[in-house]
């Protein structure tokens, strides 16, 4: 066996959901984080603020389970989106789960001799077959769609089998998989980030003593602050009047702290904010019952971060009770920017939402964040959250795609490196994979996993970069992980993205943008407020040029306004966030009975 002391270092991976780039303390916010702050503040800790993602969460997830590109890993598009896009239905890398063409981070930890467990969001696959203990995880509790109450609380539907109808039948049961089995019935007490991090220390507490001799690879993904908006009642009341200025002056606020954390150039030229037909009007236009709405549901927000910091608190007290904390390297970051839709502007589909929302929750002043409410954020808040960047989730701009990242190293070796440092290196959420396998002494497979072809790392390790953070006395950290002719894209839902060097490609559809690829300088023009195309027009052919080669490797299918005429795939997409309501119950209605997998 292995002796404690010369154990590989453990891994803990905490992962937000659209938690916005200023929403933590360490990065400008309001909200209290003492926690996360703590991390960053540790012996070697670093703010990234370059660090990039999808614009959406299971593509993102996808890419930081397997070190590749989501188009390769299966999640080319949500599953929720492909299901309306005959365009993208049965085209390789977009089935909608981690499909075989890829291996995944937890498979070869585990074939490496690491403990793997997690609790959180998944959003990988529905079925059994693709789910966390499928692909490399001995112990888990995974929430397995994309979103659902934080209470795991559901309407008493009138219609059991038509309602509760589009959108909602995706987002609203909080389907589980503890391990290889459903769950049909979640604690009285269930809340998802009180419950996750709970089930994360019983996984690490119920290890036998052969599994405590092994390292752990631990996956904390949240499904805060993700809507609904949800909370713990005095976690909600602590941010009481916060937001009574509205969303323009909290995002002066932040822009103000990010500068003087040295976070933002403060010179930089913000975006403005992105305001289409449809979206919340101005503070000042709007009457006072919305206002104080809009107030409480940010207050709500502040409240599923505040709680969730505050769960964080409690797996880093327990690992340092059992004496593994400083040997382990904590990753906390978000899956992409904050989420600015407003999801009941959607045509046709926005009033099917109001009536649903008016029929079955309670969205009444005094009831907002409760267990039977209904509600998120909108546009403006967003935009407070991602400023100075552009837009953001579901936009491969930098408000969609830059996210808050703090790593604590193990510091078992860094006695005398202090924390607090931050570093402008551009760096991927693919980087992760191998920089964890390089750390703990291990390979990836390459092109192969136990008999089936499967895709290459296309991120790079930070282990170099590491060493030279461990070795610097400055706060700042000017050495780069990538070299300067390194190319990364992004695209999800027909917004895309390309990054080569200082330069930046973007695709932003109508009517949030132009529909059309833009030009940018992140160096000099973080905000993307600029369109250097016509300036630059060698650049502007150059990343074109790379934009076909990225889109030809990955399998990109086609931007916004590119998919038109494209005929359906012969095989129907198989829907099946339609399973949601009923898989894992007992009480299958016989209309359905058949349709829904075991």
């Amino acid at each position: 066996m292995t002796s404690r002391k010369s154990k590989k270092p453990n891994f803990l991976i905490i992962v937000a959901d659209d938690l916005g780039f200023s929403d933590c303390g360490c990065y400008g916010s309001e909200i209290q984080t003492p926690n996360v702050d703590a991390l960053a503040k540790d012996t070697g800790g670093i703010r990234f603020t370059n660090f990039h993602v999808a614009s959406m969460c299971s593509p993102t997830r996808s890419m930081l389970m397997t070190g590749t590109d989501n188009h390769i890993a299966g999640l080319g598009s949500l599953a929720e989106i492909i299901r309306h896009s005959p365009a993208h239905q049965g085209k390789p890398g977009h089935e909608g789960y981690l499909n075989d063409r890829v291996v995944a981070l937890p498979e070869i930890l585990r074939d490496g001799g690491y403990h793997t467990i997690m609790a959180g969001k998944w959003h990988l696959g529905l079925t059994k077959k693709h789910s966390p203990h499928a692909r490399g995880f001995k112990r888990s509790f995974g929430l397995l769609p994309a979103a659902a109450n934080h209470y795991g609380y559901e309407p008493q539907y009138e219609d059991q089998i038509k309602e509760p109808g589009p959108f909602f039948d995706a987002v609203t049961r909080a389907l589980h998989m503890e391990d290889t089995e459903y769950v049909e019935e979640l604690p009285e007490d269930f809340y998802s980030s009180d419950t996750y991090a709970s089930k994360i220390i019983q996984h690490l507490s119920d290890r036998t003593p052969e599994e405590k001799e092994q390292p752990f690879f631990a996956y904390l993904p949240f499904s805060a602050p993700h809507w609904p908006l949800q909370a713990p009642k005095e976690s909600v009341e602590k941010y009481k009047g916060v937001y009574d200025d509205g969303p323009a002056a909290l995002r002066l606020k932040r822009l103000e702290s990010l500068k003087k954390l040295g976070l933002v150039d403060p010179n930089v030229k913000p975006h403005e904010v992105v305001i289409v037909q449809g979206d919340p009007g101005e503070w000042e236009d709007l009457d006072s019952e919305t206002r104080a709405k809009s107030a409480r549901a940010m207050e709500t927000y502040a409240g599923m971060v505040d709680r969730m910091d505050w769960n964080i608190g409690k797996v880093i007290n327990y690992l340092k009770e059992v004496g593994e904390y400083d040997n382990t390297y904590i990753f906390f970051m978000s899956d992409n920017g904050a989420e600015g839709a407003s999801i009941e502007a959607r045509p046709v589909l926005g009033e099917h939402i109001l009536e649903h929302l008016a029929k079955y929750y309670n969205n009444s002043l005094e009831n907002i964040g409760r267990k039977d409410s209904f509600v998120w954020y909108g546009t403006r808040w967003a935009q407070a959250a991602t400023a100075p960047s552009r837009l953001h989730k579901r936009f491969s701009t930098e408000g969609g795609c830059r996210v808050p990242l703090v790593l604590k190293p193990a510091s078992r070796k860094l006695k005398n490196a202090s924390g607090s440092k931050i570093t402008n290196a551009f760096c991927t959420v693919m980087d992760i994979v191998p920089t964890v396998l390089d750390l703990a002494g291990l390979k990836h497979p390459g092109t192969e996993y136990k008999g089936r072809a499967i895709a290459g790392l296309r991120g790079a390790s930070w282990t170099r970069f590491l060493s030279v953070a461990r070795e610097t006395d400055n706060k700042v950290i000017t050495a780069t992980v990538h070299p300067p002719d390194y190319v990364v894209g992004f695209e999800v839902a027909g917004s895309a993205g390309l990054i080569k060097g200082r330069y930046k490609l973007t695709y932003v559809p109508f009517p949030k943008g132009p529909q059309r690829w833009e030009l940018f300088d992140l160096e000099t023009d973080p905000g993307e407020t600029t369109d250097l195309k016509e300036s630059e027009p060698q650049i502007f052919a150059e990343l074109l040029g790379e934009w076909e080669k990225y889109k030809k490797e990955v399998g990109v299918v086609g931007l916004a306004g590119e998919l038109d005429g494209i005929e359906p795939n012969v095989d129907e997409f198989e829907d099946f966030t339609k399973w949601i309501r009923w898989i894992g119950k007992k009480d299958v209605p016989p209309q359905i009975v058949g349709q829904v997998p075991a």
